[in-house]
């Protein structure tokens, strides 16, 4: 694929889809990209896609909060053992520390409004973006993925939702500081003699100092995979419209607005379709079996512009997050229930595991409350997204109606003038 430099014309491209991933802009909250540097530094900026920034101060903070032993001193103090808390920081590390952590969370926040800036004024160029790539390692092309999925198989091992997706830098990247944080603090023992019911073995084996990191590296894969995957369906779309537009609106396609002639020909078969592969395989399909090009239409529907709600980062088909506050809320949760923890009965593990359940159902029921009004409003059934119109003989209808069928068509209707 060309690279975006290759067109002078264009000034601003929403997108760049190279065989080891995909450097998107689009709206985000400044205020959760923030929260993310104040969870872990670089994580928010990797969520912007400034991935060598994001990776050298993700790197800083691994490096610096052990030099200084950060970690355990916010054990110490959030404990009350503030003795301990005095005897165990480092002074001279703890400077380096302070200004870098604070400039993590300042600039990634303005940074999301100077890159909010560059997405409109970059979605009003409104540039091609090439969704297909392929190189001497690796093969790389827009695709519609469930969100959960993503999610999902980075709750079993974080890293994984990246790489789902074809974002393999950062799945990488995640993968091997997830392991080394988790085999440093003995992470998986931890489980394993919680689980038995040795809590005070679970409590003996774990290391503080890297296990405080867990529950930040965890809960960003997950959430990072999931709205990565709604962004880059947004962009599957978004270019299929476009596709679609150029090939498919036709405008000297004969509209159904009198009758034909005797030859056959005043069938018209309408069908419906979500944005999808389904949907050009089918076109394909169609004009393999003898309809032209230009007796097809497709029109891709526009949608209604949605209000923002809280924390809203467009994760969600509709317009509202239902992830990202419960997710920060179980990230802040989970690490409060592992810091008291090391002095409740049941350990670190398990009261984490709490944690996680509080924060999440916390964060969901202020996320329903907030929105209830706004789902008043508007209806839950999703709306069409293109429409499909085939000007075909009669002797044809059928075999259209079955080949829109099997490609996953949301409704088909055969239309006769004759």
């Amino acid at each position: 694929m060309d690279r975006p430099e290759a067109n002078s014309n264009v000034r601003r491209y929403i997108a760049y889809i190279s065989p080891y991933g995909t450097t998107q802009l689009q709206q985000k909250n400044p205020y959760a990209i923030a929260w993310w540097s104040l969870a872990f530094p670089g994580l928010g900026h990797i969520m912007l896609c400034n991935y060598l920034k994001g990776y050298l101060l993700f790197f800083w903070e691994i490096f610096v909060n052990f030099h200084a032993h950060i970690n355990l001193a916010i054990l110490y103090s959030f404990t009350g053992r503030f003795q301990l808390t005095k005897d165990i920081l480092d002074i001279k590390w703890v400077l380096f520390y302070i200004p870098t952590y604070f400039y993590a969370i300042w600039d990634s926040y303005q940074s999301t409004i100077s890159l909010n800036h560059q997405y409109m004024l970059g979605a009003r160029e409104d540039a091609e973006v090439k969704m297909f790539n392929i190189g001497l390692f690796e093969i790389n092309f827009l695709e519609k993925r469930i969100p959960w999925h993503s999610a999902i198989w980075s709750a079993l091992m974080p890293g994984l939702g990246q790489a789902l997706i074809n974002r393999l830098p950062t799945a990488i990247f995640i993968i091997i500081w997830f392991i080394v944080i988790a085999t440093l603090s003995n992470l998986l023992p931890a489980f394993y003699y919680t689980f038995l019911g040795q809590f005070n073995s679970a409590k003996a084996i774990i290391d503080p100092q890297w296990f405080l990191n867990v529950p930040s590296v965890y809960f960003y894969s997950i959430y990072d995979a999931y709205s990565k995957t709604v962004l880059l369906n947004g962009l599957f779309d978004w270019e299929q419209s476009k596709f679609l537009k150029k090939h498919y609106e036709n405008k000297d396609f004969e509209m159904p607005f009198k009758t034909k002639d005797e030859s056959g020909e005043g069938m018209y078969v309408f069908s419906t379709f979500d944005h999808s592969d389904y949907l050009e395989m089918a076109i394909t399909a169609i004009q393999m079996k003898g309809i032209a090009k230009e007796n097809i239409l497709s029109v891709s529907m526009d949608k209604k512009a949605e209000d923002r709600k809280l924390f809203d980062t467009m994760h969600s088909s509709d317009g509202i997050s239902m992830l990202d506050l419960p997710i920060i809320l179980a990230t802040f949760f989970c690490i409060a229930g592992s810091i008291y923890g090391f002095l409740l009965t049941w350990g670190p593990i398990l009261w984490g595991i709490i944690g996680i359940i509080v924060g999440f159902s916390l964060g969901l029921i202020i996320k329903l409350i907030t929105t209830k009004k706004y789902e008043n409003r508007h209806h839950k059934i999703k709306a069409t997204e293109v429409v499909l119109v085939i000007n075909c003989k009669e002797n044809q209808t059928e075999m259209v109606k079955d080949l829109l069928w099997d490609h996953h068509a949301l409704g088909v209707r055969k239309l006769d003038l004759n």
